[in-house]
């Protein structure tokens, strides 16, 4: 089977049966590893930096070689085998279904005016501190999220996929995998953390402006302000902090008129984000819903875009 009706499949499946929990995902066992060998590099290397490069290094390539050579030995025994396998891999890149399902209860909770629980549905997607947080934060964090994981949860992936198959896509995931699990500018990572971070910066690079394009395009279809989108994301997209995270948080901030942004607290420490977009609505808990649709349109959009493309570059 070529490999865009693999990929077509294993969207699908995401869509309609999401993360289940309890199976042994590969990104999780990609950071069970990585963890293990973070011991292991930071008693040989003394240089903390080098620690951090040679398990980076370990686990990408490992995820990659390790994914190839799976693959070339189910087709050894059959090539539906080795279909069915890669199907599988894509599919478990692929988070559209899995961020809906973990942001809509924030949402739920705010709507029922259950703020505590809405704070706790919050914790379990995002690294800050949560246990202050009023409505219009919790929402503002959650947009954050979906606008940040459009990218790095689903075109990303479909990027790599389509260049790559499933062992670019999954050493894809290994690589944001690691930056989720190191690419802290505190004490213990500032230093170990470096060559993730900067790898994954490097991967998401034409992803993030992949999408921030999707998704203006995807706003406009949804019925937002898709042309304030795309003005957004050439005026704020390169404030923040991140040389990537800024493009989709501006496309979402300008499709909905609303101003992400701002102090944020991890591990008690604040950080003080650029504001990006304009408020000229006031953010609210429906803006999660409206997020949910920008996010669906961009994925459905990415992927006929890829596919069109692959076809286009396959009949030259």
């Amino acid at each position: 089977m070529e490999l865009s009706y693999q990929i077509l499949l294993a969207f699908c499946m995401d869509l309609l049966i999401g993360d289940p929990r309890g199976y042994p995902h590969p990104v999780r066992i990609i950071g069970h590893i990585a963890r293990h060998l973070e011991k292991i590099t930071r008693k040989i290397f003394s240089a903390t930096t080098i620690a951090g490069a040679v398990t980076t290094g370990t686990v990408v390539c490992g995820t990659f070689i390790c994914t190839w050579g799976l693959l070339t030995e189910l087709r050894s025994i059959h090539p539906m085998a080795e279909t069915a396998a890669s199907i599988f891999l894509i599919y478990t890149c692929i988070s559209a279904r899995s961020l809906y399902d973990e942001s809509r209860p924030v949402f739920s909770h705010l709507k029922n005016g259950h703020t505590s629980l809405a704070r706790t549905s919050l914790a379990r997607i995002v690294g800050r501190d949560t246990e202050n947080l009023n409505d219009k934060d919790i929402s503002r964090a959650t947009v954050e999220t979906i606008a940040e994981s459009t990218v790095d949860g689903i075109i990303a992936p479909l990027f790599y996929a389509f260049l790559g198959g499933a062992p670019l896509a999954l050493a894809y995931k290994a690589v944001n995998t690691l930056d989720s699990m190191f690419g802290y500018r505190n004490d213990t990572y500032i230093n170990f953390g470096r060559i993730p971070a900067r790898l994954d910066d490097a991967a998401n690079w034409i992803p993030a402006r992949l999408g921030g394009l999707f998704m203006a395009t995807a706003a406009v279809l949804c019925g937002f302000n898709g042309k304030r989108s795309w003005q957004t994301v050439r005026r704020d997209g390169a404030k923040h902090l991140s040389p990537n995270a800024g493009i989709p948080e501006a496309a979402m901030a300008g499709a909905l008129g609303i101003q992400l942004g701002g102090s944020s607290f991890y591990g008690k420490h604040k950080v003080e984000k650029p504001y990006i977009g304009v408020a000229a609505n006031e953010i609210s808990a429906i803006d999660i819903i409206h997020s949910h649709k920008i996010m669906f349109a961009s994925a459905i959009l990415s992927l006929a875009v890829l596919l069109l493309f692959r076809s286009l570059m396959e009949s030259i």
